[in-house]
């Protein structure tokens, strides 16, 4: 996966806006202001996504090209380094989860809202 179809993908889902909140290069992927995703701009070669803690454990165990959260809370993120190990799908899979965990922990007005975007 390259920054282009990482950022397109993202940017695809609902409600979604891109911001550079930390500094230059942290792109970061938010649902109403909460971060599903973040990755370097000069140097796109993975992806920061959130997980289910015990689904973590298990992808970081299965693949290679998954580790603990790089400077994230290691329970709750994973980083998917792009070495070609994984499809694109897969990836794609991951952040569709990633970004439906951050929106179950919305308030249901904000789920609510999501479901107008249909």
């Amino acid at each position: 996966m390259n920054i282009e179809m990482l950022r397109e993908y993202c940017l695809s889902k609902k409600a979604t806006t891109e911001e550079l909140p930390f500094d230059d290069d942290a792109l970061v992927f938010k649902v109403y202001n909460k971060m599903f995703a973040l990755t370097s701009i000069s140097e796109p070669k993975s992806v920061n996504l959130k997980c289910d803690p015990e689904k973590a454990i298990e992808l970081r165990e299965h693949y290679s090209c998954v580790i603990p959260g790089w400077h994230m809370n290691k329970k709750h993120w994973n980083t998917i380094n792009f070495d070609g190990s994984v499809s694109d799908n897969f990836i794609k899979s991951w952040i569709d989860d990633s970004y439906d965990l951050v929106v179950q922990g919305l308030p249901l007005k904000l789920r609510n809202e999501l479901k107008s975007f249909d």
